[in-house]
């Protein structure tokens, strides 16, 4: 009987919704059976009310009630929805629709900048690809022999862009820089003599013998240029103008004339000067030219080997590094260095330097331009001599 048991028990144990068989013998229990836990009870109007254990319900008591004798539940009323605070509406499983206004789109089409960005990089892609679809393949080239000058004509398309595109960017720096244009400045000296005049009673007074001297210039336009157009002043060409007179008959602290251009000059079409005298005089004119950009006279031995005389300082670095490449004085193994030859060590007294060297070495070699020298006599023989 024991061993009926124990193999019940283990039957039990693995199907515990199989039934008994009706002629086995029911052994008394052993242990209890463990309570069964009771869930927690929430007071509120559609919940259910507990039971008691002699039958009927009873209503949960409140939070923060005394205890005290049960009121007597008050009837549900039967309402379609579960009530709920004034003011607050039930609440849905979906998501409420968004009422906000779109933002606005910018004007000339739906997409933004960067889209744009986005499909100028799409067709510089597409462009690739295209050009990669022109090739034809090598089997198509070994069957149609004439496919040759298709391909040649590709390799033309080719290096005919390439030539556009370089010829676009010198077009494009050629605009950055200013438009000059190769004007004659014609020079017109003259000089008038007045001879003198004696005192006459009871009239004018007497003047002793004197002379002017003019220089006066302009440039010479085009027939077909506008004559509404402004013409620069004949002073706006120079930096300065000195007028050198006989020193034997002027003195030394009478003898120059001088004009030089400051911030606050006002631009004139000529220069007049006028001295007394009845004698010829001989005069040296000195006119500086304004160059824009400045240009320099070159060091009479750079300017020798470079055969460049007065020049901007740009293109007087660009002439000495020509010389430099032409003769290979660049270092082959440091070539920021540039390894000098006779004549360089002789004008920069180094036999070695480094190219950002260069227009530091230059300062004491660059000079100030010469000025336009003109010789003139100023001739008293007449009334008026040019």
């Amino acid at each position: 009987s024991r061993t009926n048991n124990k193999i019940q028990r283990k039957m039990a144990q693995r199907f515990p919704n199989a039934q008994p068989p009706q002629n086995a013998v029911q052994s008394p229990q052993r242990y209890p059976a463990p309570p069964v836990p009771q869930l927690r009870q929430y007071a509120g109007p559609n919940f259910p009310m507990q039971q008691r254990p002699g039958g009927g319900f009873q209503q949960q008591p409140t939070m923060g009630t005394p205890p005290g004798p049960q009121m007597m539940p008050r009837p549900q009323q039967q309402t379609p929805y579960s009530p709920m605070r004034q003011g607050m509406t039930p609440q849905s499983s979906k998501r409420p629709a968004d009422n906000r206004p779109p933002p606005p789109q910018p004007k000339g089409g739906s997409g933004s900048g960067d889209f744009s960005h986005s499909s100028s990089g799409g067709n510089s892609n597409k462009k690739k690809k295209k050009l990669a679809d022109k090739i034809l393949p090598q089997k198509v080239r070994d069957l149609v022999p004439e496919s040759q000058a298709y391909m040649d004509l590709l390799a033309f398309e080719r290096k005919l862009d390439s030539t556009i595109m370089r010829k676009r960017l010198d077009i494009q720096e050629a605009l950055k820089r200013p438009m000059k244009q190769k004007r004659k400045l014609r020079i017109f000296i003259s000089n008038t003599f007045y001879p003198a005049k004696e005192a006459v009673e009871g009239g004018e007074d007497g003047s002793v013998a004197s002379w002017e001297l003019r220089v006066e210039g302009r440039l010479l336009e085009d027939a077909k240029n506008d004559p509404n157009k402004v013409k620069r002043k004949f002073s706006s060409f120079f930096k300065s103008l000195v007028i050198e007179l006989d020193k034997d008959l002027y003195g030394p602290d009478n003898h120059l004339v001088e004009w030089h251009r400051t911030p606050t000059t006002q631009e004139t079409d000529g220069f007049q000067v006028k001295r007394p005298g009845d004698k010829n005089v001989r005069c040296t004119i000195l006119l500086l030219l304004d160059y824009q950009p400045l240009q320099f006279k070159l060091d009479p031995r750079l300017a020798r080997l470079l055969g460049v005389h007065t020049q901007t300082r740009p293109v007087i670095i660009n002439a000495l590094w020509q010389y430099i490449k032409t003769h290979k004085l660049q270092d082959n193994h440091e070539r920021e260095f540039i390894n000098c030859d006779k004549y360089l060590e002789q004008i920069f007294s180094c036999s070695r330097m480094k190219f950002a060297e260069i227009p530091q070495r230059l300062n004491p070699l660059l000079h100030p331009p010469d000025p336009i020298v003109i010789n003139h006599i100023i001739s008293v023989e007449g009334t008026e001599q040019k």
